[in-house]
C-alpha cells in the first residue's frame, strides 16, 4: 500500500539523489536538508551526528561503482522502468528513472535495497550502506529532462571532491 501514485498528473521522469553512509552529515559545513527545509553548516551538529554513527563512513570505490549502476539498471529492466541515466559517485548516487505509477520515494527506496544486497557480498560486515532519504525530484518537461541528463552524465566531473 502507498506504492502506487494515484494522481494522473505525473512527472516525465524522477531524478533522484541519495548520499553513501557517514559521508554528508547533518551540520556539514555544505549545508544539509531535513524535512524539506536547507540548514547552514554547524560544527557543533555535525560532531554530534558523527559520534552517533553506528559504523564508519562508507565510500564507493571505483570497482563497486559499476556494481550499483547495473543493479540500478537490471531493476529498471525488471520493472520496466526507461532509466535516462545514472552515475555512482565516490559518496552519492544519482539517478534519472521514469517509473510511471511509482512515488519517487518508492523507487529510491528500491533502489537502495536492491544496491545494498548486491554490495553486501563485495563488503563482508558492512550493514550500512546509504543514508537515510535523499532527493527526490519531478522532472515535468523535455527541456529539464535534458538538463538533468547532462548534469548527472557531465556536470558531476566538473567537481573533483565528489570524484
Amino acid at each position: 500500500m502507498g506504492e502506487r501514485v494515484l494522481n494522473t498528473d505525473e512527472p516525465i521522469a524522477y531524478f533522484i539523489t541519495w548520499t553513501t553512509y557517514g559521508t554528508w552529515l547533518p551540520g556539514d559545513e555544505r549545508g544539509w536538508w531535513r524535512k524539506g527545509e536547507h540548514h547552514e553548516g554547524n560544527t557543533l551538529f555535525c560532531e554530534m551526528a558523527s559520534a552517533d554513527m553506528k559504523a564508519p563512513a562508507f565510500i564507493l570505490s571505483p570497482e563497486l561503482r559499476p556494481i550499483v549502476e547495473e543493479t540500478i539498471a537490471r531493476h529498471c529492466e525488471i520493472r520496466s522502468w526507461p532509466l535516462h541515466t545514472v552515475a555512482a559517485r565516490s559518496n552519492h548516487v544519482h539517478v534519472v528513472v521514469t517509473a510511471p505509477g511509482y512515488r519517487p520515494e518508492r523507487v529510491r527506496d528500491q533502489f537502495k535495497a536492491w544496491c545494498a544486497r548486491t554490495l553486501k557480498p563485495e563488503c563482508p560486515g558492512r550493514e550500512r550502506f546509504w543514508t537515510e532519504g535523499g532527493s527526490c525530484r519531478w522532472i515535468n518537461d523535455e527541456d529539464d529532462l535534458h538538463a538533468v541528463i547532462v548534469y548527472v552524465k557531465e556536470g558531476q566531473d566538473r567537481h573533483s571532491d565528489r570524484d
